[in-house]
């Protein structure tokens, strides 16, 4: 792992989601998974992009 760890913010960002919305997953243990460091929550960047890419596709 080369990048730093995202916090709510950022992988809210990079899921074009609200952070309320990430904090709801959380609760329905859903979407990518944090760790706890401390009383913090951090997502590692590569987990958070492998799990977009597991999911499966919108057909229009």
């Amino acid at each position: 792992m080369n990048e730093q760890l995202w916090d709510v913010g950022q992988v809210a960002a990079y899921l074009q989601v609200t952070v309320a919305t990430v904090y709801g997953w959380r609760t329905k243990k859903y979407g990518p998974k944090g760790r706890r460091v401390g009383k913090h929550i951090r997502w590692d960047p590569e987990e958070v992009r492998a799990w977009y890419l597991a999911q499966p596709a919108e057909v229009a």
